[in-house]
């Protein structure tokens, strides 16, 4: 147990039968081992994290100021790099492999990923807004209506209105650990997690 998050890829959604029978649905995310290629400190850096490293890849994927970074670390070639909180007390060491047993089943977990883009979309489908009549001459149906005050001759930030929806960074909470299968690199979760399969996510021990 060192760090508070590790890196993985979702591959998508089954479900499995409990102990009592019963079908749980889950999503599988595949968690080849990440390794530590940078430690930061409060004296070198004035915070403390683990900077870790996810996916081999070619060198001639990276640029070279990456490439050298990584060199430096002595680590092989890594796609993606995320920094990752340190647990109190722990120490990580660079080029110290992470495993998916830093969780245990029924663990809380929080998962942060991209979401799917839905491209530009309306302010009912965006927002929940409920739209218009549909009948008795309205013209107006699915549009927003009003901008909100118009004294300030500007739309004030933060409006809601028609827009790109989806490909965010979302975080969901709530999850437990149904699963760890550490011979196949394997997490399942229980329930639904933000993007689509393929998709890289962040698995951290939830906030208590």
């Amino acid at each position: 147990m060192s760090v508070q998050a590790i890196l993985g890829k979702k591959v998508g959604m089954t479900q499995i039968f409990d102990e009592g029978g019963r079908v749980v649905p889950v999503t599988v995310i595949a968690v080849e081992p990440s390794v530590v290629t940078q430690v930061k400190s409060l004296e070198t850096d004035g915070y403390s994290a683990a900077q870790i490293g996810y996916e081999d890849v070619k060198d001639s994927r990276l640029t070279r100021p990456e490439q050298g970074h990584l060199a430096k670390a002595g680590v092989r070639p890594k796609r993606f790099l995320r920094e990752v909180a340190i647990q109190d007390g722990e120490t990580v060491t660079v080029g110290q492999e992470l495993r998916a047993d830093i969780f245990a089943a029924g663990e809380k977990v929080q998962i942060t990923g991209t979401s799917k883009g839905k491209g530009f979309a309306g302010v009912m489908k965006r927002h929940g807004f409920h739209g218009a009549e549909m009948t008795h001459g309205s013209m107006i149906h699915r549009k927003p209506m009003s901008a909100g005050a118009t004294d300030a001759a500007r739309v004030f930030k933060g409006t809601k209105r028609p827009g790109r929806m989806g490909n965010e960074r979302v975080t969901q909470q709530g999850l437990k650990v149904v699963q760890v299968d550490l011979d196949r690199n394997l997490l399942l979760v229980r329930g639904a997690i933000p993007g689509a399969n393929g998709g890289l996510v962040l698995i951290s021990k939830a906030h208590h």
